[in-house]
């Protein structure tokens, strides 16, 4: 029997033409309360990723700010989180979170990935259930190219059971298909951002319909 061709909901929005689904625009201020029963996956992908107090963190992706209130622990008051989002209904709500919880050092880049002004030179990178903007090597490359050698990466969120979870799958793609655009790649949703850096461990989640990816930018950028 063939893999379904759709999945479980993304814990964040994605990039591009997805970005202008009813999810992440006139539906965006429902969205935390859609996808709050994954907030424990939220938390276990940033708990992956090795981040220090006073260091910069790109939370790439960053919907309305779930992940934000949790990586401004880690860096404290003197680190900072920078947020790249391309809703700008998404980017609103994050706003308003980051004003009303007032962290004075998380702002919020309004833009798609791939055409980001990152402003800084970053510590590290969370990519937390953003298939789409996963899938898109431009992306990619314009985020690593603002982290320094050695940075950090995690990246995790929902992928394709094994073929034979039939059910499991089905339930994946009846989950997902509102936050994903295309389904493609989802079995091994990092496969791109895996060429880009190193040291590259993954762990399966859910009965294998969810990940855990973390890596590091190379020591030193080629010639």
């Amino acid at each position: 029997m063939s893999k379904p061709r759709t999945s479980r909901p993304a814990l964040h929005p994605p990039a591009g033409p997805a970005a202008r689904q009813p999810a992440y625009s006139e539906h965006a201020r429902s969205y935390d309360q859609r996808t709050g029963a994954f907030q424990r996956y939220r938390d276990t992908i940033i708990e992956a990723l090795p981040v220090s107090q006073g260091q910069v963190v790109l939370d790439v992706g960053c919907g309305t700010g779930l992940c934000c209130g949790l990586l401004q622990d880690k860096v404290g008051p003197q680190g900072s989180v920078v947020g790249i989002e391309e809703s700008p209904d998404m980017a609103a709500v994050a706003r308003e979170r980051i004003a009303a919880e007032g962290w004075p050092n998380v702002t919020v880049v309004q833009s798609p990935a791939e055409d980001a002004k990152i402003p800084v030179t970053a510590d590290a990178a969370l990519f937390c259930a953003v298939h789409d903007i996963l899938q898109s090597p431009d992306a990619l490359r314009n985020v690593v190219t603002g982290l320094r050698p050695g940075a950090w990466v995690a990246a995790g969120g929902g992928k394709w059971a094994a073929p034979m979870m039939v059910a499991l799958n089905s339930m994946v793609s009846l989950l997902h298909a509102p936050y994903v655009r295309d389904f493609s790649g989802f079995d091994r949703p990092w496969r791109h951002l895996e060429q880009l850096v190193e040291d590259v461990q993954v762990r399966e989640l859910a009965f294998g319909s969810g990940y855990v990816m973390t890596g590091r930018t190379p020591a030193s950028k080629p010639e």
